[in-house]
C-alpha cells in the first residue's frame, strides 16, 4: 500500500509508522518528496489491513498498490529511475548503445568488435562468456577465461561491460569482472538466478522471455527489486508467434507499454527480436522513436566466421552506420546519443 503523510508530518510521525510496518513483518519503504512523504508498505494484504493506518491523524491517505508488482510498478515510484553502467545512463530521456558481437571468440575478434561499437558511439560493451544454446553441441562459450579478456578489453577501449550470467553460482564470478549483469530470455524466469543477481549489488539487463506477457516480464524485474536492487533495464528482444520469416517477432508496442507501467527503463534488442542483418538498423530506429531508453545490437569484425549470431550481426561499416543515423534521429526527437 502507499501512505501519504500530510504536509506538517514531523519526521518522528513518519519513523512511527515506518516501526509499525516493520513490526508486523512487512517491508517499509520511505520516499520523502519536495512537498510531502510518501510511504511504502509491502507484504502479505491481510496483515496490512491489520494496521488502520487510515486512523492515523498525520496520514493524508493510504491506497492500495493495484499491480501485481509493486516496486516495479509506477504507482509506487511515478519518476523514471536511472541506471548507471560505468559512466552511461539509462532512462529519464537519456538513450544508450550497446554493442559488440554476440560472444567473446579470440581476443583479436572482441578487440576488433570492441573498437567497432566505440567508434559508433556505443556507450557499453556486450559479449557473452557463457552461451546458453539450444543445441548442446553449439559453441557454449569459453566461460571465466572469456570474462577476464573481455574486462580487459572494455577497461583498454574505454567501455563498461554487459555479459550474461546464466547460474546463481556464477553470480558472483561474473560480477566480479563485469559492470553488469545480463539475465537472458531463457532465464527471465528463473527466480533462483534473478533473487542472486538482485544481491550482487551490479546493474542488471533483464530480457523477455520468448514466450513471456508484459506482466510476466515485470514480475520478474520484481523479484531483482524485492532483492534490493532497483539498477535494472528491461529489454525487449522479440517474442515467438506463428510468424517464421525473422528469428522473433520484435514487439516495439511493449516499448510505451512497459514505460507506461513502470519506472524502470526500456531498450530494445533488434538483433534477437529479428535475426536478420538487414533488418537490424530499421529496427533500432524504431525502436528509438517509439521511446526506447537504448538499443542493444551485436556487431562482429567478420561475422561470417562468427561462432554464434553471424547472420543477424552488423559489419563496422553498419554499425557506424547505425550510430549516424541514431544520432540525426535522437536529434529530431530531442534526446541525444
Amino acid at each position: 500500500m502507499i501512505i501519504v503523510m500530510k504536509p506538517e508530518a514531523s519526521q518522528d510521525d513518519v519513523n512511527q509508522i515506518l516501526a509499525r510496518i516493520e513490526a508486523k513483518g512487512l517491508k517499509p519503504l520511505h520516499m520523502p518528496g519536495a512537498e510531502r512523504v510518501v510511504l511504502g508498505a509491502l507484504g502479505d494484504e491481510r496483515i496490512l489491513a491489520e494496521l488502520d493506518l487510515e486512523a492515523e491523524p498525520q496520514v493524508e491517505s493510504v491506497k492500495p498498490i493495484l499491480a501485481p508488482y509493486k516496486l516495479v510498478s509506477r504507482e509506487l515510484h511515478p519518476h523514471d529511475t536511472l541506471v548507471r553502467i560505468g559512466n552511461a545512463t539509462f532512462g529519464g530521456g537519456r538513450f544508450g548503445l550497446i554493442a559488440g558481437p554476440c560472444a567473446v571468440e579470440t581476443e583479436t575478434q572482441i578487440m576488433a568488435s570492441a573498437k567497432a561499437a566505440k567508434a559508433a558511439g556505443a556507450t557499453v560493451l556486450r559479449a557473452g562468456a557463457y552461451k546458453p544454446r539450444t543445441s548442446p553441441y553449439a559453441f557454449q562459450g569459453h566461460g571465466p577465461d572469456a570474462l577476464v579478456l573481455l574486462a580487459e578489453v572494455g577497461r583498454e577501449v574505454g567501455l563498461p561491460v554487459v555479459t550474461e550470467v546464466i547460474e546463481s553460482g556464477d553470480v558472483e564470478l561474473v560480477a566480479r569482472h563485469a559492470d553488469a549483469l545480463q539475465v537472458g530470455a531463457r532465464n527471465m524466469q528463473n527466480f533462483a538466478l534473478l533473487k542472486a543477481v538482485g544481491r550482487a549489488g551490479k546493474p542488471v539487463v533483464l530480457k523477455r522471455g520468448m514466450s513471456a506477457k508484459i506482466e510476466d516480464l515485470l514480475l520478474a524485474a520484481e523479484y531483482v527489486l524485492a532483492a534490493g536492487n532497483d539498477q535494472l533495464i528491461l529489454c525487449e528482444r522479440g517474442i515467438r508467434t506463428f510468424e517464421t520469416a525473422t528469428r522473433n517477432t520484435l514487439d516495439l508496442a511493449a516499448v510505451p507499454l512497459l514505460k507506461a507501467k513502470s519506472h524502470l527503463p526500456v531498450i530494445v534488442d533488434p538483433s534477437h527480436g529479428t535475426g536478420i542483418r538487414d533488418l537490424v538498423i530499421p529496427m533500432a530506429l524504431a525502436a528509438a522513436a517509439a521511446g526506447a531508453d537504448g538499443v542493444m545490437v551485436e556487431v562482429h569484425v567478420d561475422p561470417p566466421s562468427a561462432l554464434s549470431d553471424g547472420p543477424q550481426s552488423l559489419y563496422p561499416d553498419q554499425m557506424l552506420a547505425l550510430g549516424k543515423q541514431l544520432e540525426a534521429l535522437l536529434v529530431a526527437l530531442g534526446r541525444s546519443l
